[in-house]
């Protein structure tokens, strides 16, 4: 088992990116991908990083279909690090396969495995796996509660409309953490906040625009909904995950970053309708109080501190990357997170 985390854990989070390079059109090979996802989890561990998480994705820009199974291959090469799902696309899973793969994971590492539970931005998965768009909310809450009925009990009885009813049947192996730890994952919904207060399980914010202090209102919704159902929310987790990129120089994180950020915006754009993606919106977005944590290792810290200051988060995921990038300068960024970033916001909340 672990030690006991610090008061601000800071971690790795990606979706294993795998789009064309952007400078020179190459495509990013899947299993490439997959391999480097290993190593960089062993270098996190590595220079002292808390967590690695890997989201759920079924489409050809990423290779992230199977999380636990890349962090089950890192689990035996690491130590200490947490690893867990970001996220876990809940509603168009089975929620005993995922509690079996992820207790599986929390074995092979001795307890340091945990499920990221979301309804998925992405909506891929569920024509994939044969399920309704228009169940979108009523499977998650669903599939939720099953999981939490695993997770709290060997023998399961349980029935519900969208799966078949369990009848006092088990579920194995059981995790080593008694309970495996589960959050919720949100971008921003005020009904998911509430939800994981009322469940009273820690809750992770996706901040991938506009100014993170704008999500304390989110913060106290979901603190006063864990109270007015028993839970003492001092004792819940809050995580945040943003874009970003550290290089030795604030100028030189810029201008490797944004080739790739401004490439996947733009495809992610197109399918949602989002204006085009320029320099002058990521600049923008790069500056204090903005939602990108791009630049050396002093501004990193000092951005991590303001979001400390203004939303009290006791973890933060650096997503690296958005697109793909020059996979020694990943490392590079994951080294500088765990040996100067780290450090430097752990010394300024002492």
């Amino acid at each position: 088992m672990t030690n006991k985390a610090p008061a601000m854990e800071i971690g790795i989070s990606t979706f294993l990116e795998a789009t064309p390079d952007p400078v020179t059109g190459q495509p990013y090979n899947h299993a490439e991908r997959l391999r480097n996802a290993v190593e960089e989890i062993v270098l996190a561990d590595q220079v002292g990083l808390d967590v690695y998480g890997i989201g759920e994705h079924h489409r050809a820009d990423y290779a992230g279909t199977a999380p636990a199974v890349v962090l089950a291959a890192a689990a035996g090469l690491t130590k200490r690090i947490r690893l867990t799902s970001a996220v876990t696309v809940l509603s168009s899973d089975d929620p005993v396969r995922v509690y079996e793969s992820f207790s599986t994971l929390d074995g092979i590492s001795n307890g340091r495995a945990e499920i990221m539970a979301g309804r998925g931005s992405f909506i891929e998965s569920f024509p994939l796996f044969g399920y309704d768009l228009q169940d979108y909310d009523e499977l998650f809450e669903e599939k939720l509660d099953l999981l939490l009925a695993i997770r709290q009990s060997e023998k399961v009885t349980w029935q519900g409309k969208h799966r078949p009813a369990i009848h006092n049947l088990g579920v194995y192996p059981r995790s080593v953490q008694d309970p495996l730890p589960v959050w919720i994952a949100s971008g921003g919904n005020p009904e998911s906040a509430i939800r994981a207060g009322v469940l009273g399980l820690p809750i992770a914010f996706a901040i991938i625009g506009g100014m993170p202090e704008k999500f304390a209102p989110l913060v106290n919704l979901y603190k006063q909904a864990a109270a007015r159902a028993g839970h003492d929310p001092s004792k819940l987790q809050i995580a945040t995950h943003s874009h970003g990129f550290i290089a030795d120089t604030t100028e030189q994180a810029a201008d490797l970053f944004f080739p790739s950020t401004q490439a996947q915006m733009t495809v992610l754009g197109r399918e949602r309708g989002w204006p085009a993606y320029t320099r002058e919106a990521f600049d923008a977005a790069r500056s204090m109080r903005g939602a990108l944590y791009v630049g050396d290792p002093e501004y990193v810290a000092e951005k991590i501190v303001l979001l400390r200051q203004n939303l009290g988060v006791d973890r933060f995921f650096l997503h690296v990357n958005v697109g793909t990038m020059p996979h020694k300068e990943v490392l590079h960024a994951i080294e500088l997170l765990g040996t100067k970033v780290a450090p430097l916001v752990r010394k300024a909340l002492a």
